[in-house]
């Protein structure tokens, strides 16, 4: 049973919405002159009516604070200008064998006005089965086909980084949609933190049409917030920082200043390896760039929409994943970077606590998810801690011997 997803502008009037028969409620992204600056779930019964006055108490009570901050902030801070020109930019979508979700992003791309003087899209076709994606890309004005060999995220995002030809590199997963400010977003961040190395941005849900999309969007998604961010290398209030590099925001919507980035070496290619380990590339790149001194920007404006996974199961899948990853790159970290070592062990404290917090919660029916999602991002977790990086290694290093 779905959620509607409906977009509210608060500067024009608020119209009356009638839930169809098979909607159970609504997700709500609201915009103030375009800007996303909310995004809100209700739950309603079926064939429920919403009047203008309804939203407008809705809209009120979850971002009315909010309106008021972006009311404030246009009256008395001018927009940025910067004098140094946005630079070209390379967008690079990373795929394997999904020409239809495929499909949909590039067309969200190509629909894009933009004012960008050298604009390049490239697809990462990604150890396919098949031509689909190739015939696909043919079929289409100005985007280049790259094939990378080695099965693996970061083996895919590091031929992006070494056949892209733009100063800024940005990377979509094939299962996104770019908002039609996603580009504006991006050159805004720009504008205002030019010397940053890294830039990540909102992910709202592309649908609500099943119960693994409804209750992984209840637990926050992929969301970080509808504030810009600066990240460096204090953040006040977080003693963890930048340890829990999840925060940062999400590999699916991400863009890099890439000489830095290949000054860094770029992507870890034991991470996000695939089936074994798929996670933890997005995690360990926002780390490094912050430990090597640069900031990292998260802008709300920079917006795509995701589509989730449909089924339980693989939701299920998923947040086992997300426990294997994130706990391969602290592992991974904690080899590599011995002057935070006594931080990473708190993290991993803090998170084995967090997650037996929230699995008692479940049990007493008071968190979103049930005891046996919380439980498969634990155990991927154990998993992770338990070697799986070491593991991961001597796997990539096969897979460089079969394809040299």
């Amino acid at each position: 049973m779905p959620y509607t997803i409906i977009e509210i502008e608060v500067t024009q009037p608020f119209p009356t919405i009638l839930l169809k028969e098979s909607d159970i409620g609504i997700g709500l992204i609201v915009r103030r002159k375009d800007k996303p600056i909310g995004f809100l779930m209700q739950a309603l019964p079926v064939k429920s009516v919403l009047f203008p006055e309804d939203l407008a108490q809705l809209i009120t009570k979850e971002v009315g604070t909010k309106l008021l901050q972006e009311s404030i902030r246009e009256e008395l801070i001018p927009p940025a200008v910067n004098l140094v020109e946005f630079p070209s930019l390379t967008v690079a979508i990373c795929t394997k064998d999904r020409p239809e979700n495929l499909a949909r992003c590039l067309q969200s791309l190509l629909n894009l006005q933009t004012s960008v003087s050298k604009l390049e899209i490239l697809v990462i076709d990604n150890a396919p089965s098949n031509e689909r994606t190739q015939e696909l890309v043919a079929s289409l004005p100005g985007i280049h086909y790259v094939i990378e060999p080695k099965p693996g995220l970061d083996f895919a995002r590091n031929r992006a980084l070494h056949s892209a030809t733009g100063e800024l590199l940005a990377f979509l997963d094939d299962d996104v949609v770019v908002d039609r400010k996603w580009l504006k977003g991006l050159m805004e961040a720009w504008a205002e933190n030019c010397d940053a190395a890294a830039f990540t941005g909102l992910v709202l849900p592309y649908e609500l049409a099943t119960e693994a999309q409804i209750l992984f969007e209840q637990r926050g998604g992929f969301r970080r917030g509808f504030e810009k961010i600066r990240y460096g290398q204090v953040l006040a209030g977080n003693p963890l920082h930048p340890c829990g590099a999840g925060i940062f925001g999400a590999g699916c919507n991400m863009a890099f200043h890439r000489e830095i980035l290949l000054k860094l070496g770029g992507f870890d290619e034991a991470l996000d390896t695939g089936a074994p380990l798929p996670g933890g590339g997005d995690l360990d790149i926002f780390y490094r760039i912050i430990r090597a001194g640069y900031p990292l920007v998260y802008e709300p404006q920079y917006l795509v929409f995701h589509q989730h996974r449909r089924e339980y199961e693989k939701l299920l899948r998923q947040y086992w994943t997300w426990g294997l990853g994130f706990m391969a790159f602290v592992v991974k970290s904690y080899q590599s970077d011995p002057g935070q070592r006594s931080q990473l062990r708190r993290l991993v404290w803090w998170w084995i606590k967090d997650q037996l917090k929230q699995f008692k919660d479940s049990l007493r029916s008071r968190h979103v998810l049930p005891p046996t999602m919380i439980l498969a991002e634990f155990w991927g977790g154990i998993l992770g801690l338990l070697g799986e990086y070491p593991r991961s290694l001597r796997r990539i290093e096969q897979i460089r011997r079969k394809f040299s």
